[in-house]
């Protein structure tokens, strides 16, 4: 499979120099990940040789960490009738920064890396067809602070003074100052892990 993968990060030559580290595993150093225009990426099949029947790459990006081994975020996979994706890794880097699950899909024994890698695993078809790319997660995370913001600018919009308040003991009111609160932990903890409210 060396020969069959090849990758194109946004302004650059197109890579192919892909270092085998099991029968399932291929990795590919990204140098200056953080440089201008590295926004997007193309990991592709050359063409030379198929997957096996059944079988697709997972495709997964890791963002250097000096004190840490690579953290691995899915992006999605390649296959023989998709032969090739292209993935947005600009805002990755800020899930990587707020993440605290670690993915370690090729191993907990890889040595810190100082450059951005790509990861391919080849694996089944369909369990790749059934995970979450953390573009994705990064889509929840800002669609929960966008709905977060809304609903706290509509509630506040209500808010009244002590003094405005008229009376009325059929209608329950809350201190804005609760909600304020609520809202602040919330983003909090969605800053923290994008996927806390799926336990």
């Amino acid at each position: 499979m060396l020969d069959a993968l090849g990758v194109i990060v946004s302004g650059r030559l197109v890579q192919t120099n892909f270092q085998q580290i099991s029968d399932t595993h291929f990795l590919i150093n990204i140098p200056d990940a953080d440089g201008a225009g590295c926004n997007h990426i193309v990991v592709f099949l050359t063409g030379t040789t198929p997957f096996p029947e059944g079988l697709a790459g997972g495709v997964y990006f890791s963002w250097p960490d000096p004190n840490a081994p690579p953290n691995w975020q899915f992006l999605g996979y390649i296959s023989n009738s998709k032969p090739s994706a292209i993935f947005k890794i600009g805002q990755l880097k800020k899930l990587h920064e707020i993440s605290n699950n670690s993915n370690s899909v090729f191993g907990s024994n890889l040595p810190i890396s100082h450059l951005a890698q790509i990861g391919v695993s080849v694996e089944s078809e369909s369990s790749l067809l059934q995970m979450t790319p953390a573009t994705s997660a990064n889509t929840y995370l800002q669609f929960g602070q966008k709905m977060l913001e809304n609903f706290f600018n509509f509630v506040s919009s209500f808010s009244l003074t002590q003094s405005q308040m008229v009376p009325n003991p059929n209608e329950a009111f809350v201190p804005l100052n609760s909600v304020q609160t609520w809202y602040s932990n919330f983003q909090r903890r969605l800053e923290q892990n994008p996927n806390f409210w799926k336990s």
